[in-house]
This record gives C-alpha cells, structure tokens and sequence, in this order.
C-alpha cells in the first residue's frame, strides 16, 4: 500500500519524496557542497595547486577576493610570520604627527596674516593722519640745518664732525617722535571703538598689538630715511665718501632707537587706562632717558670707581646711551661728553650695542603681547 508523497523501495521501507520548495537538510547541504566543489571550474585553481577563497566583508556585504598570496606575504612565504619590522602602529603615529605639524604650519600663517592685516590698516591710518609728511618733513628741516650751521669743516673731519652733530640731534628728536606715534596705539584705538571691532572677530589680541606696532614703525622709519636721508646726500655731494660707512651706522641706529622708544610707547599705551594717561608717562620716559639718566649715571661714575661690568649694566639700561656709543664708536670720537663720553672706551663691541638696542626693541612688544590680554574694554 502506498501513500501520496512517498515512493516504494525494495530494500527498505518507502522514502518520502521532498517537495520542491522544502529546503535540504544539513546531510543535503553537505552533499550539495561537496558536488559543486568536485565540478568547479578549472579558472577556480591556480597552478601551483592553490584555491581562490572568496572573503565576506561585514559591512554592506561587499565581497573582496584574497588568494594565497595575500597568506604567502603574511607568512613570508614558508609558513612562518614575517619579521620585517613593519607595523601599522609606527605608520599612524607619523600621520598623527604630520597632521599636527601642518595644523601648527596653518596656525603660524594665520597668525602672520593677521599680523599684516593689522599692520596695514595702521600704516593708512598713520599716512591719512599725515604722520608719516609731518615727521619726514621734521627730520629733514633739522638734518639741513646741522648741515648748515654745524661748522665749516671740510674734509673727513668736517664730515666726521657734522654725523655726530646729527647723532646729538637724533638722540633728542627721534626718542620724542617716536614716543608721540605710539603712545595712543592701543588706548587710542579702544576710545574710538576700533579696538573692540577687532577684538570680536578672530584673532588674538597680542597679534594685533605686534600688527600695530609694525605699521607705525613702518611710518617712522620710513620718515627716519627720508628725512635724514636727504642729509646725507648733501654730505655726500660735499664731503664724498670719507666716513660714508659711519653716516649708514647713524642711519641705520637711528632706525634702530626710534623703534625702541615706538615699542616702549606701545607698552605704555596698553597699560594706560587713557590717552592722557599714555601720553604722561610718554613725556616721563622722555625725560628720563635723555634727560636724567645720563645726568645721574655720570654723577656716580665720578663720585665711585665701578668696573666695566657696571658701566655696561648702566649703559645697557638706556637705548639712548646705546646709541650714542653705537654712533660714536664707528666714528673713533667721544664728542659730546657726558656719561656717553666716559663710557666710550669700556670695550663695549658694536655686535653687543646693536644686540642690546634689539632688545630694547623687542622686549616691551612682546611684554605688551601678554598684558593685553588682561585688558578690560
């Protein structure tokens, strides 16, 4: 007797027929594989016997086809792990670190462009303020009559004679010009409202006194060379060449201290919680280095014997003194007396002056830098 669904079978009893939409059974399954790997297609094997492995990836189920090489390169080719040192931990922490050392690249170019930006905005103001005119007109008024009426020595004498002369007048004129462009830098700007502009947007704030104290410095050397520039044509036309290269040394100090007063005035003007405030201490530090330092200074060089490591503190304390001593080395003399004079020959090299006068430079700007952030607008 037999049923639906089952066959009959003379060596056992009647197996029942599977249905076309059942699925196999492990046994089957099995069955199944072994039968497609006995007729696979010959394009499936390499020629050195390996199998191509098909790999299933976890996401998305994108499949990525690895062979055996992939198992020769891991193994180095006989079966053990390779040894050759490279590792993916070594390689990530050099990306890690070139990203790092870009990121700070970026930075420092933002920052420069900041700089610029600020410092540029200063230099048009400086210019549409007629600044820049005024002072270039002031210093060559002066320069022509030290010229005129400095003596009528001819020669390298009359030559030397009239840069000193020149020295003297810069050592007074330069200072004070200086301290008059930058004393309202910073408080200034906050009283017309500029300041708060600027520091709403993204930058920081030691950038943008180091931007204006750039800009100004542009507008006063720029008038420095003009002014005393023409000076020195003059010089050149009538006395030649002879101590040419003790006229550039006045120049280039000359540039030099007017820069250090600049950032000297720019420290004030960041302190300062006014204009007449900055301005006060402006006129103060006038006075006292030009005035009363050397004043004092040479009183104590002749009432005490000090060594040269004192003289060199003392002079090292005066942008001013520096200067003078800068000029008066290159042209051999110690004309103009004073504390200058006495401390002509400590043996102060012009490498250690001009160092000294750089720092003077650069020291009140970046102390600016960093009180500004404490300012209150």
């Amino acid at each position: 007797m037999s049923s639906r669904g089952s066959t009959a079978s003379p060596d056992g009893p009647p197996r029942r027929r599977r249905c076309r939409h059942e699925r196999p059974g492990p046994r089957g399954r099995r069955d199944a594989d072994a039968a497609a790997h006995d007729t696979a297609a010959p394009d499936d094997t390499r020629p050195d016997g390996g199998h191509a492995t098909v790999r299933i990836g976890d996401e998305g189920g994108s499949a990525s086809i690895a062979g055996d090489e992939a198992a020769d390169e891991a193994t180095g080719g006989d079966g053990t792990a390779s040894t050759d040192g490279t590792d993916t931990v070594p390689e990530t922490d050099r990306a890690s670190e070139t990203v790092h050392e870009t990121a700070e690249d970026d930075g420092l170019r933002a920052a420069v462009r900041h700089v610029l930006a600020v410092a540029a905005t200063e230099y048009r103001l400086a210019v549409r303020g007629r600044w820049a005119l005024a002072l270039t007109g002031l210093f060559t008024v002066f320069g022509a009559m030290i010229l005129t009426f400095g003596g009528s020595a001819v020669g390298p004498e009359g030559m030397a004679r009239t840069v000193a002369s020149l020295a003297s007048l810069a050592a007074y004129l330069v200072p004070l010009a200086a301290l008059a462009v930058g004393y309202d830098a910073i408080v200034g700007r906050e009283a017309e409202g500029w300041l708060a502009v600027v520091f709403s947007l993204p930058v920081r704030r030691g950038e943008v006194v180091v931007g204006a104290y750039l800009g100004r410095l542009i507008v006063l050397a720029g008038a420095t060379v003009l002014g005393f520039g023409f000076t020195g044509f003059l010089l050149l036309r009538e006395f030649g060449t002879a101590h040419w290269g003790a006229f550039l040394a006045f120049l280039a100090g000359t540039v030099a201290v007017g820069a250090a007063f600049l950032a000297i005035a720019v420290l004030l003007s960041t302190v300062a919680r006014e204009k007449t405030h900055a301005l006060g201490l402006a006129l103060l530090v006038w006075v006292w280095f030009v005035l009363v330092h050397d004043l004092l200074a040479l009183g104590v060089v002749a009432a005490v014997s000090l060594p040269d490591a004192a003289l060199s503190a003392m002079l090292a304390a005066n942008p001013v003194s520096v200067f003078r001593v800068l000029v008066l080395s290159g042209l051999g003399t110690t004309a103009g007396g004073g504390f200058t004079a006495a401390i002509a020959d400590a043996g102060l090299s012009q490498g250690l002056l001009a160092a000294t006068l750089l720092a003077w430079c650069v020291v009140p700007v970046a102390a600016a830098a960093k009180l500004v952030d404490r300012r209150r607008l």
